[in-house]
Formats: C-alpha cells, structure tokens, sequence
C-alpha cells in the first residue's frame, strides 16, 4: 500500500494498481517478449497456473519518502539493443505512473532476465 498526505487528507494506492498499470504498459514496449517472475511467489504462482497470465507479474512497487522505486524483470528479444530498450521503457514507466497518480519516480531498476530469439 502506497500512502501519501495532502491538504485533502490521505490517500492510498494499492501495490496492485501499480501492477496492473504497469503489467499492460511495460510488455507493449519495443523489444520486449513478456515479464519474467521477481520473486518466490510470482514464481510458484505461474507454475501452478500455467495456462493464465498475470499483470502483476515481475513489477514490484515501493514508497521511498521522496518517491516511488519502481522495479521490473523483463525477457527481451535476442539481437536489440538493450539500453535502448530500458531507457525506453523507464520514460514510459516514468510518464505513466506520474500522469496516472501525480506521484513522482525516484528510480526504475530494470533487470533483463533473458534473452528470446
């Protein structure tokens, strides 16, 4: 739960909505394949359903008292360059969750986890 003060009062965004935001902005990205899992649960989760896709899988979203820390796990196709691909997708991801939320980007840690040809 992301949670942040104004002159309104609180408001609260689940790490579900980020996930779900970015899970459909990310794999629309030029270069990228598909999301990779980024922990132990995302892991054992689309072992055991194989056959559904999850948005939420490999973004993970924290609260820093100056702004989100975005972390993503992409698989990229063989033969692209890789930091065109990151860069792009860390504007994207910028621009999207700053338009969507109002909430500023501290950093987005893009790992590339593999490579499809």
């Amino acid at each position: 739960m992301v949670a942040f003060e104004n002159a309104l009062g609180t408001i609260e965004i689940s790490e579900a909505y980020f996930s779900q935001l970015l899970g459909s902005v990310v794999p629309t990205c030029f270069g990228v394949v598909g999301m990779s899992d980024s922990n132990a649960y995302q892991n054992i989760r689309s072992f055991l359903n194989r056959k559904k896709h999850f948005l939420d899988r490999g973004v993970s979203v924290r609260r820093e008292p100056d702004g989100l820390i975005v972390e993503l796990h992409i698989v990229v196709t063989y033969g692209v360059n890789i930091s065109v691909v990151v860069q792009s997708i860390v504007n994207k991801v910028r621009y999207t969750v700053e338009n969507a939320t109002g909430l500023t980007v501290k950093k987005v840690d893009v790992f590339v986890d593999s490579m499809i040809s």
